[in-house]
């Protein structure tokens, strides 16, 4: 059976390692073999564990274990054919050794492969709940993001890169003295950009995962989480609840903090109401900081009072394409998206979809290859396009 897996995602210092450490522990005081992992390069789990984490399965207690991915070592393990082409070609063209090893791996390359170390604990069986502690949210975004971007990629550029380089690799030996990348090179990058399309069914899958919003009840951390939401839902990963960090209790009194309070108060009103129906698990601002075991398990108890940590808490609208009579119509939920931010349109069987600053290439069946679409309506934080035949769609433009 598929572990459990709850991925934490929110604006850098809310909290999101607590939460997640949090959770961790709840599940294996549950009775399930739990592994916390963090895809954040500014690692938090060893100092808020105070102990020390390494980049394999860490044992940290009964049936809890803790991982924090090192980039450079998954680079040096499954990056290798590359790494070694690109060096080779760099120092041909009279660039020191070590200099072209630095260059040799892309900005976002570390997290793509903190990303897969996922779906590597995913499929190994070993342990029941994946607990996901992320980057801030632009970085998860980015990351999430991938999967879809792999599947073109896999589909419509590889295959003929592959195929054009073959042809002219005898050429190049003769007449322009560079390296062309060989077969270990491609099958390095065909299997890196296959395991990120894999990864995609392994996050929408509603059944098993669920994306968690942490935030702390601030106007400015409050609006992004609301974005984040937004464009969570535009690339399909299914949210199940909101975690509101940090929030003053009435003993955190005086005229100091009163501001504060009534500051929170109105960010939480605002929060349950618009991410209403997820449910808002709230955690008290503690008089210490939450780090090592004692502190976690508080933060634990108040956020999952009467509530099992692993449990799925929500399984809100999904896309869906049906047919209403003869127009078939495509639903995607954009929850807290503006009108004037969505923009669509069709190139064959991909309709492109974008909010703001964000895009998603949904891939539509073969059924509507002859099918245009007729007309785009938002109402009620969900975007509705229909379809109608090609030729019926042209005869009505004229």
């Amino acid at each position: 059976m598929p572990p459990r897996t709850i991925i934490y995602t929110g604006k850098g210092g809310v909290g999101k390692t607590s939460v997640a450490l949090a959770t961790a522990r709840r599940c294996a005081r549950s009775g399930l073999r739990t592994l916390v992992i963090s895809t954040d390069p500014a690692h938090n789990l060893a100092d808020a564990l105070e102990r020390d984490v390494a980049n394999r399965p860490t044992p940290c207690g009964r049936r809890l274990y803790a991982r924090q991915v090192e980039a450079q070592e998954e680079i040096e393990q499954h990056w290798e054919a590359v790494q070694r082409w690109l060096v080779n070609l760099l120092a041909d063209r009279g660039l020191d050794r070590i200099a072209a090893e630095e260059l040799t791996v892309p900005p976002g390359m570390d997290e793509l492969f903190a990303l897969l170390a996922i779906k590597e604990h995913y499929e190994s069986g070993e342990f029941d709940c994946l607990i996901v502690d992320c980057a801030p949210t632009g970085e998860t975004l980015r990351l999430l993001s991938f999967p879809d971007a792999a599947g073109w990629w896999l589909e419509k550029v590889l295959p003929l890169e592959r195929k054009l380089v073959a042809a002219a690799r005898p050429l190049a030996r003769t007449l322009l003295d560079v390296p062309l990348p060989d077969d270990p090179v491609f099958e390095e990058v065909e299997r890196l950009v296959r395991g990120l399309g894999e990864l995609a069914g392994i996050l929408r899958d509603r059944s098993t995962t669920s994306v968690r919003l942490v935030l702390n009840p601030e106007r400015i951390v409050v609006r992004e989480a609301m974005r984040t939401y937004t464009y969570l839902n535009l690339y399909g990963f299914p949210v199940d609840a909101v975690v509101a960090n940090r929030v003053l209790p009435p003993e955190a009194g005086g005229d100091y903090f009163a501001p504060w309070r009534a500051l929170q108060s109105e960010q939480l009103d605002l929060v349950r109401e618009a991410f209403a129906p997820l449910p808002v698990l709230e955690a008290p601002h503690f008089p210490r900081e939450v780090v090592g075991t004692r502190m976690i398990d508080r933060l634990a108890d108040a956020l999952f009072d009467g509530t099992e940590a692993h449990a799925v808490l929500h399984d809100g609208a999904r896309p869906e394409l049906s047919d209403d009579g003869d127009e078939p119509v495509l639903r995607l939920p954009l929850p807290l998206a503006a009108r004037g931010d969505i923009k669509v349109r069709k190139v064959g069987l991909e309709l492109v979809v974008r909010v703001g600053p964000h895009k998603r290439t949904v891939v539509l069946p073969d059924s509507l290859a002859g099918w245009a679409p007729a007309g785009a309506r938002f109402d009620h934080g969900q975007l509705e396009i229909r379809f109608r035949r090609r030729e019926t769609a042209l005869a009505q433009a004229r």
